[in-house]
């Protein structure tokens, strides 16, 4: 069986077992192909995580695909129709760890910009890639230390292109232009841990919550507005307890915010610790800010996406912000314009992911279209 030249690269970048944060060398294959069309890449090491910034050009604007070599765990391997980091191609679908989330964007990357070199080698402005091995795990030093590289020696990014899965049932059909913010609480409540015969002589912490936790939860935060659907709050940990016999001393719960730009990580801070006071509870309250929201609403990149999935698969496109966080939530506060396209995502992180083979030539195309839109 013939392969494309996208599909090739996909299987031999599967074929590498780079669980977070392990990269096993699939960025060093990606600058293999880059360094002939006259890419100059930058290795960024940062604790255990290898990062790629590679760039063609001198000058703005800036045209940058970001992504990510990493991928997470498999599962158990023997529930695998087909083992995962042996890729295979079979009634049409390449199937393997990392083929829709998001090796098979990255090889689409890499040919998108074979073809549009070949095509156009005096292009204007530069072709850069930010690839990271560290988008699934903490996100600590991928791509926002990178970032924070560049903003130090004032590199800029015009227009980030990132390829997570972003499309729902046809390749193309949405692409994400924004993404909520997350924002983490980890409550401790404190009690007094006693003998549950004699209670009056102890202060349970979960009775003493459990009207507190019920208010957030029906707490109205926001209506959304155009770009983002309402803010919602989502418990995820709830732990406490030594034994049968005892009251627990203390109370643990951990918390989520996704939340849109009708509110800020200050003001549910803020809100939040209203409610806990109101309930007259004794706690230690601590917050992560994951990301704070961002919206690319219109725009030369928005526009050259729209048009190039228009051209090349004669769909019109959703622009949505739905989902979780990406690494965009780290490229668009330096003020580039950030979308997020790639293939379908119903079977990210799961046992026998897999994306249409066909889909990442269609990618690959898109991609193309957009470079010579915004570069050609």
């Amino acid at each position: 069986m013939s392969l494309s030249p996208t599909l090739k690269l996909a299987k031999d970048l599967i074929s590498r077992r780079s669980v977070t944060p392990d990269d096993a060398g699939c960025q060093e294959l990606m600058m293999s192909r880059l360094a002939p069309l006259g890419f100059t890449g930058e290795n960024l090491r940062f604790g255990e995580v290898d990062n790629l910034w590679a760039r063609k050009g001198t000058d703005g604007p800036v045209l940058a695909f970001a992504g990510h070599t990493d991928v997470v765990p498999t599962g158990p391997e023997q529930n695998w129709a087909h083992a995962p980091f042996d890729p295979v191609i079979k009634d049409g679908y390449l199937y393997g760890r990392g083929a829709a989330d998001m090796k098979g964007s990255l090889a689409a990357f890499i040919t998108a910009c074979e073809r549009f070199v070949a095509n156009c080698p005096n292009h204007r402005g530069s072709i850069a890639l930010l690839i990271t091995s560290d988008e699934e795990g903490p996100a600590k030093d991928g791509t926002v230390k990178v970032v924070e590289t560049l903003e130090a020696r004032n590199e800029k990014i015009d227009w980030c292109l990132i390829g997570e899965p972003s499309s729902t049932h046809e390749v193309g059909d949405v692409i994400k232009n924004g993404r909520r913010g997350s924002l983490h609480g980890y409550l401790t409540v404190h009690g007094i841990q006693g003998h549950v015969a004699y209670p009056h002589l102890a202060e349970n912490p979960v009775h003493a919550v459990a009207p507190a936790l019920d208010a957030l939860a029906n707490e109205f935060w926001d209506n959304g507005n155009d770009f983002f659907p309402p803010t919602t709050f989502q418990i995820t940990k709830i732990q406490s307890g030594t034994g049968s016999n005892v009251i627990p001393g203390e109370c643990l719960v951990h918390f989520n915010f996704r939340y849109c730009t009708e509110n800020s990580a200050e003001s549910l801070e803020e809100r939040v610790v209203a409610i806990l006071d109101r309930h007259k509870l004794k706690y230690d309250l601590q917050w992560h800010l994951s990301g704070r929201p961002f919206l690319t609403d219109k725009g030369a990149l928005v526009t050259a996406s729209q048009e190039a999935i228009r051209t090349v698969t004669g769909r019109e496109t959703e622009l949505s912000t739905s989902g979780g966080t990406s690494d965009g939530r780290f490229i668009a506060p330096t003020g580039a314009q950030v979308v997020e396209l790639g293939p379908l995502n119903a079977t990210i992180h799961k046992i026998d992911e897999c994306v249409k083979a066909d889909d990442l030539d269609t990618l690959s195309e898109i991609y193309e279209r957009i470079l010579v839109d915004l570069l050609g």
